[in-house]
């Protein structure tokens, strides 16, 4: 059974994918398997930035091209805006990246500060995510926190300490990319718990029907994280799928896909339950600064077939 026929008529809400690395075909992929709204957090380029003006037009591009092409095809997009835990470790760079955040975080469909926190843990990264910490806090926004990949508990754990430290409201914090050794001390210090399903590396979604099934949907939420690297824009979809497989409920499978990100994230005031609920109407004719996302009238389409993501 393709897996779309046990989740047809779900909708779904990708609370990190990075869709500037990806094509219109995964877009209307996306559109296709319900996946109704998302958000993209700022992150590196890929290869070390040279200068602020880079930043400059990349945090314009994530509330400018990147929501109108999303929105021709039906999805509603939002970003958070930061300095990434990675490019903090320029230190000249970061100040000057530090001077324009504000020229963009309370712009439409900015949703919070992210994607912030820890890479290598370092002093630079510590100083810079201090300081978006003092920033979100000043503009009233939700933050969005990246947790290494290398000495994971230790620095989720750090990151947490940090929040409340600044005086940040647990409820305020998604703490995303957790794992089975982090998400217990995540949700019992009150935070919400973002979970990567990314292929090999971060979480399959084998492992994330086993993390509800032990804890529970609340407060917790799953996205793709889909970027440059190999990993599946299709991933909240078809975790979704799996999960009604195993006999979770649908209640619950809206909570982790759907409805947590929402509450989460409304905070910011930028997005709405009731809003979500419409769909967005498709004009393809439209245009951004004279830019289309048609090629010769063509509408892209990708079909990818496996539920499994490991």
């Amino acid at each position: 059974m393709d897996f779309m026929d046990s989740i047809r008529g779900m909708s779904f809400f990708d609370m990190h994918v990075h869709m500037t690395s990806r094509t219109t075909d995964d877009y209307q992929a996306m559109a296709d398997a319900g996946v109704v709204a998302m958000i993209e957090p700022a992150f590196w380029l890929g290869q070390p930035r040279t200068g602020v003006d880079s930043f400059r037009d990349y945090f314009a591009s994530l509330v400018g091209w990147e929501r109108f092409r999303a929105s021709q095809f039906g999805i509603r997009h939002y970003c958070t805006i930061g300095l990434n835990s990675k490019e903090a470790n320029q230190e000249e760079l970061a100040e000057q990246v530090m001077e324009i955040l504000p020229l963009f975080i309370y712009k439409e469909g900015v949703v919070g500060i992210g994607e912030i926190g820890f890479d290598d843990q370092t002093v630079s990264e510590e100083k810079y995510y201090r300081a978006q910490l003092d920033l979100a806090k000043e503009a009233g926004l939700p933050v969005q926190i990246h947790t290494p990949h290398r000495d994971k508990k230790q620095g989720t754990s750090r990151s947490m300490d940090i929040a409340i430290e600044h005086g940040i409201d647990p409820g305020m914090v998604i703490v995303d990319h957790n794992n089975e050794e982090t998400v217990r001390e995540t949700l019992d210090r009150g935070f919400w718990a973002g979970f990567t399903i990314y292929p090999f590396t971060k979480m399959g979604n084998e492992r994330m029907v086993e993390i509800v099934k032990q804890y529970g949907p609340e407060r917790i939420m799953i996205n793709s994280a889909a970027d440059w690297g190999i990993s599946d824009p299709l991933a909240v979809p078809k975790t979704a799928a799996l999960m009604k497989q195993h006999g979770i409920s649908d209640e619950a499978i809206r909570l982790v896909t759907f409805t947590n990100a929402v509450t989460a994230f409304a905070q910011s005031g930028q997005l709405s339950l009731d809003e979500l609920s419409q769909p967005l109407g498709i004009d393809q004719s439209q245009r951004f600064n004279g830019s289309s996302v048609l090629r010769g009238g063509q509408a892209p389409r990708v079909d990818k077939e496996s539920t499994i993501i490991r």
